[in-house]
């Protein structure tokens, strides 16, 4: 990585051409992208071909990477080979939108819905027939994988816990205490399959339940809002 010691901090994505978020290299010439930028450039490179590439060529240079590195801190890091990348056969529109949603800063989905309201009100103690769905898109989007059944299962299964622990419970309890038990634990089960993106993620879950919505409607608002953010920074 020593190749990148001269980089300014400032540098736009070459992508996107916004500030870099979740700062990536890629192997062989060391330039920096946005994670979800890179990830989804490399996808839509193997969409184009009929099968699983190997490596990409950079976008700047037009040098053979073999794969992405991203989500280091000074000690360790991550690193997404190019031949894993998605293929047709899963990765839908619906998961690239994901990509590009988790990509950008977590204030966007602020005021989206009102968390405020579904604790304060007990929603989180009615079944969500959509959360087991919507939970597995995410999951594949964060991890890069299509079978993601194990982690989904856990997740539900913490979040079923909660849920009946918090309805059998006779301890008296603000809404804002019980958001933050949830968001522990929640946060607990999924930060060893989703690392550095953990907190994030937490955050979605609460505003997918929040929402009441399915995901179908619920992406159409975040669609709108994205938009929105995007034509007033214009």
């Amino acid at each position: 990585m020593a190749s990148t010691s001269g980089r300014k901090d400032h540098d736009p994505c070459p992508i996107c051409l916004e500030p870099i978020t979740q700062e990536a290299y890629l192997d062989q010439c060391y330039h920096a992208f946005c994670y979800p930028c890179i990830l989804y450039w490399s996808q839509v490179l193997t969409k184009r071909q009929s099968q699983v590439l190997s490596s990409i060529k950079c976008p700047l240079c037009k040098t053979d990477n073999l794969s992405i590195v991203h989500g280091f801190n000074g000690e360790f890091f991550q690193r997404h080979y190019i031949s894993k990348c998605p293929g047709k056969s899963w990765f839908s529109g619906a998961h690239e939108f994901r990509l590009q949603w988790n990509g950008n800063d977590v204030k966007i989905s602020k005021g989206l819905f009102d968390v405020h309201k579904f604790w304060k009100r007990r929603r989180y103690l009615q079944e969500n027939v959509w959360i087991e769905r919507w939970l597995r898109r995410e999951i594949q989007v964060l991890t890069q994988e299509e079978d993601v059944d194990i982690i989904v299962h856990h997740l539900c299964g913490v979040m079923e816990t909660f849920k009946k622990k918090q309805a059998e419970s006779m301890k008296e309890a603000t809404p804002e205490e019980k958001r933050k038990e949830f968001s522990r634990l929640l946060l607990d089960a999924a930060k060893p399959f989703v690392l550095r993106q953990a907190e994030r993620f937490v955050g979605e879950v609460e505003l997918f339940l929040a929402s009441g919505l399915n995901i179908e409607a619920y992406d159409k608002v975040c669609m709108q809002h994205l938009a929105g953010m995007s034509a007033a920074e214009e």
